[in-house]
């Protein structure tokens, strides 16, 4: 154990060093899944499905029914309008062995078109990203689960004969990047309706996008989790069946982004106090709240969140000022602080699923956590089946 303990160290002590850089492979950061979406990302805690392969392997290893999912969404299309996201996952349990999975994603901002300094048309091509990973969870008590994961990261940007066409660009090849890493969580259930997850993704080398580009580090997060269900109304068990009426859920996350920590943009960083940097920090990270409620072994499921970025300038309360320009606050600031300017919105994420029969079908859309309209686009819809394995 020990050795373990202190490879993962040495580790994290080899990317560190590069954290006072933007992570590449971004698309890594994009929540999977419509019932984490409606929930605001708040997923650590739960992570009760396939995509427990991303949040949270350490959910895994409490699995003991298959399941396969599908999500699709138009992601950000004011952004680009041929931009969208799909999601892949599949986690299967075996007896006295553990949980296995798979998840994949895949994103395209579409086709890009190329001209050159004169506006003439050279041609089109298509960018993407995409990721591939395996993970395994396994039960060590009744009350805690452990898991891990890696997988390969690919980031195709521009291909070789628009360098060759428009050598004013600087680059000579390339134009693609090619890096793996490893995932790691766990997930404790002190008591029954209580989880406590934590998970460490992205940890690997980083990934160089051409030739002669300094690498960017991929996108190192830490995820702390809990989930908390409150009420679970169930019938009698007169038929050793029992069925729940009504479910509610309550689930929240922090998240920080490893990559850039203790680099304030300020001359005098060398002279900051240590604790003011690491106050810093902490109110930089994600927050992430949801609440789902559940009727009758979950045939109809509605969802809420909640979700503030400082740093990203995502969610949050949305306030305008006299100037017409938009700062985002978090709930705190905004109740008890001296925050003015006129609420314009807040960062609320939502969505609803219905189940029949192993079969269920899930939106999320989170829309709202963005200060750019967001006509019609991420809207995420995702399908899966869940059985019990013979």
């Amino acid at each position: 154990m020990l050795k373990r303990i202190t490879l993962l160290l040495v580790l994290v002590a080899g990317i560190l060093p590069a954290a006072k850089k933007r992570p590449g492979a971004v698309f890594l950061m994009i929540w999977p899944g419509s019932r984490p979406t409606a929930l605001g990302g708040a997923f650590t805690g739960i992570s009760d499905d396939a995509s427990a392969a991303y949040y949270n392997p350490g959910g895994l290893g409490f699995q003991d029914q298959v399941n396969l999912s599908l999500m699709h969404v138009n992601w950000l299309p004011d952004l680009y309008p041929g931009m969208y996201y799909e999601f892949l996952a599949a986690s299967a349990p075996f007896t006295k062995v553990g949980t296995f999975a798979f998840n994949g994603v895949y994103l395209t901002t579409g086709e890009t078109v190329v001209n050159d300094g004169s506006g003439n048309l050279i041609g089109t091509y298509t960018t993407f990203d995409f990721s591939l990973g395996v993970a395994y969870g396994r039960e060590l008590t009744p009350k805690l689960s452990t898991g891990g994961g890696i997988k390969l990261i690919y980031s195709f940007l521009v291909p070789e004969w628009v360098l060759k066409k428009l050598p004013e660009l600087g680059m000579t090849q390339g134009g693609s990047g090619l890096s793996w890493a490893v995932d790691a969580g766990l997930l404790y259930m002190p008591f029954k309706n209580l989880n406590l997850g934590i998970a460490l993704q992205n940890l690997g080398p980083p990934i160089s996008f051409y030739a002669e580009s300094d690498p960017d580090p991929l996108p190192l997060m830490l995820r702390t989790g809990v989930s908390f269900k409150p009420l679970s109304i169930r019938t009698k068990d007169t038929t050793k069946v029992q069925v729940e009426i009504v479910g509610l859920r309550l689930t929240g996350d922090f998240t920080k982004v490893l990559v850039g920590m203790f680099a304030l943009d300020s001359p005098e960083h060398d002279s900051i106090p240590f604790g003011r940097e690491l106050g810093h920090e902490f109110g930089d990270m994600w927050r992430s709240m949801g609440m789902e409620v559940s009727v009758y072994d979950e045939i109809l499921t509605l969802r809420v969140g909640y979700f503030f970025d400082k740093s990203g300038a995502r969610g949050g309360f949305f306030l305008e000022d006299e100037t017409g320009s938009w700062e985002h606050v978090g709930l705190f600031p905004f109740l008890f602080g001296d925050e003015e300017g006129k609420l314009k919105k807040i960062g609320i994420t939502f969505g609803a699923g219905i189940k029949y029969k192993g079969f269920q079908l899930d939106v999320g859309i989170d829309e709202n956590i963005y200060d750019f309209p967001v006509d019609k686009g991420n809207r995420k819809f995702s399908l899966s089946y869940t059985f019990i394995p013979l």
